[in-house]
């Protein structure tokens, strides 16, 4: 069965780094495409990284840009997703979601419709 457990999330000050992992179990990340979405309080679900499997392509979207690093350790079929500088807007659930043989490029990122979800983890900006 196909498992996505994000973990990492918390209480940080602006200006903090947080790492969210997204361990993956049940599959490998070789065929699969890992995104990284984020959605806050009456907001829509924003895509803001992604990683294809084979080919390790990423994508970053602009409003994080030079601050958020995506990553995969095939090892420990995980991804990460390293967030730099945060700051208040950045505060939302993440979710990692996971989507067969689809390739991410700088220029084509994660959509909503990815099929499997993990459970989310809050991350808040905030002194």
């Amino acid at each position: 069965q196909l498992q996505l457990v994000e973990s990492g999330g918390g209480l940080v000050q602006p200006g903090g780094s947080l790492r969210l992992s997204c361990a993956a179990s049940g599959f490998t990340l070789e065929n699969y495409a890992i995104g990284w979405f984020r959605q806050a309080p009456g907001k829509e679900r924003e895509g803001v990284s992604c990683i294809s499997g084979s080919g390790g392509g990423t994508y970053t979207a602009d409003s994080v840009k030079g601050r958020f690093t995506i990553s995969r350790d095939s090892a420990k079929n995980t991804v990460y997703l390293q967030m730099n500088n945060l700051k208040p807007e950045d505060t939302a659930v993440y979710y990692c979601a996971a989507e067969a043989f689809y390739y991410c490029s700088e220029y084509i990122g994660p959509y909503r419709g990815f099929g499997s979800w993990g459970q989310g983890t809050q991350v808040t900006v905030s002194s």
